[in-house]
């Protein structure tokens, strides 16, 4: 028996279809990681009339909301714990934030994502904020897996002179870069001009970190002109500044689509701690006024470990494979590096023990959460931990206190319970009392102890002699 040509070409397609199809699944998709920095967690407009964010809105509408995701209280540990999987406890990053005058980063011994998902083939472009180390070259970006940087080094900077205490913090791959423009529109333009020259064959991450809408609240006229109707000055420019983020985001997911990418595109979306609510965690560019942030109904915000501080504004959106809806599970930025590595089919091979696990079927499908812990953060000072529903703070005030919170119930920590569950608070003291014994010291606190002994005048410290630029990458 013989078979037509066109029998025969029908049989072939009909085996390769499965072979097809396999290959697209397993197909490792784009990953583009956004971070604002200081976003409140009533400021988007899903959840504010005040402040338009549409792109951002269209993505949690079409992807997960994600109502649980839990960072560090500050800027330098949330961003460790993502590019680590490991709490910053473990290293010393757990207090506040690297300074500009301060020498210290994240330890060269911790494998970063980048260069995770490197190994795995992917091209990796950091876009942004960096603020993991800056005063020694081996702790830039390039040198810890990106293969390409353009942003800020430290990271809270004048929006118009990129300048932060009279020093320029703007580099593109190690170069000092002296350029004018909006630090936001000049990012967004960055990230769409790196797609653009990207072959959509090679798997991207980009990690698209944003400094707004950390202080200074600097936005430009036009963006300004649109918030009339909020009658605070500051809160009328922090909403020009999310604009702006949110207007530039969707100038990069236009982009993808352009080039043919956004349908293999997972997209992450989120702050990178609550809403700044306190003069003393404003940063150290002078800001005057009333702080415009809110968190509502979270109790405080940045640099707390009330809820505030450290559950963020956060989504993920990855068409035909996230399905839309609100997730109400608790997750961890910790998780994001396990979560990646899983979807890229990366080796863990070189990490650390990670604290976080792959919540990909919670991030996807809104299923349990895997995670039954959640560590806010210990230091020598302080301590914070929630497990299941229930949530033991131990505030740095005199007199002491013991706060207990039933957070399912109460997320706005209101009624505190210790007094009527002794058993639980001892238990959960002797929890955060083991995970201390494991915490390394305090490496902000080790430096400025030695700054202050030594009067250093504080600054920004960079490598800056001409030696330095001519070394290669």
């Amino acid at each position: 028996m013989t078979c037509s040509p066109l029998r025969l070409a029908c049989l072939a397609l009909a085996l390769l279809a499965p072979i097809a199809a396999h290959a697209q699944t397993a197909r490792k998709p784009h990953i583009l990681y956004i971070i604002a920095d200081d976003l409140g967690f009533a400021d988007v407009g899903f959840r504010s009339p005040e402040i338009a964010t549409p792109t951002i809105d269209q993505l949690a509408r079409e992807g997960a909301e994600l109502q649980q995701f839990y960072v560090q209280p500050m800027c330098t540990p949330t961003r460790a714990a993502l590019m680590t999987g490991r709490y910053p406890m473990r290293y010393g990053l757990q207090s506040f934030v690297i300074l500009p005058e301060q020498s210290y980063g994240i330890p060269l011994d911790e494998k970063l994502l980048p260069q995770i998902l490197k190994e795995a083939g992917y091209s990796t472009a950091i876009i942004g904020k960096w603020h993991l180390g800056h005063a020694d070259r081996k702790l830039w970006p390039k040198q810890r897996g990106f293969d390409y940087q353009y942003g800020a080094l430290i990271g809270e900077i004048d929006y118009n002179t990129h300048k932060v205490h009279g020093v320029t913090d703007w580099y593109r791959n190690n170069r000092k870069l002296d350029e004018p423009g909006y630090v936001t529109t000049l990012l967004g333009k960055d990230a769409v001009r790196h797609i653009r020259q990207h072959d959509p064959v090679k798997p991207l991450f980009m990690y698209l970190a944003f400094t707004a809408p950390h202080t200074p609240f600097q936005a430009p006229k036009a963006y300004v002109d649109r918030f009339a109707s909020i009658a605070d000055p500051n809160r009328r420019t922090y909403a020009a500044m999310i604009n702006a983020m949110d207007e530039q985001i969707g100038a990069v997911l236009t982009e993808l689509s352009r080039k043919g990418m956004r349908e293999d595109t997972l997209v992450i979306f989120h702050s990178d701690n609550g809403g700044v609510t306190s003069a003393t965690f404003a940063g150290q560019i002078e800001t005057k006024g009333q702080l415009p942030a809110r968190n509502t109904p979270l109790r405080n915000g940045k640099g707390s470990l009330d809820e505030g501080g450290t559950r963020a504004v956060a989504l993920a959106n990855w068409p035909g494979r996230i399905k839309p809806g609100k997730v109400d599970q608790p997750m961890h930025v910790v998780d994001m590096l396990p979560t990646l590595a899983g979807r890229a089919g990366a080796s863990l091979s070189g990490t650390k023990p990670l604290d976080g696990v792959d919540v990909w079927q919670t991030l996807s499908q809104g299923a349990p959460s895997p995670r039954t812990e959640i560590v806010y953060n210990v230091e020598m000072f302080r301590a914070a931990l929630r497990q299941g529903d229930w949530k033991l703070n131990l505030p740095a005030t005199l007199p002491t206190k013991v706060e207990l919170y039933n957070i399912a119930k109460d997320p706005g920590e209101t009624t505190n319970l210790a007094a009527e569950n002794a058993p639980l608070v001892a238990a959960l003291q002797k929890r955060i009392d083991d995970l201390s014994k494991e915490m390394k010291p305090s490496l902000f606190f080790q430096e400025t102890f030695k700054s202050y002994l030594g009067r250093h005048a504080p600054g920004p410290v960079f490598p800056n002699d001409d030696a330095f630029f001519t070394q290669g990458d």
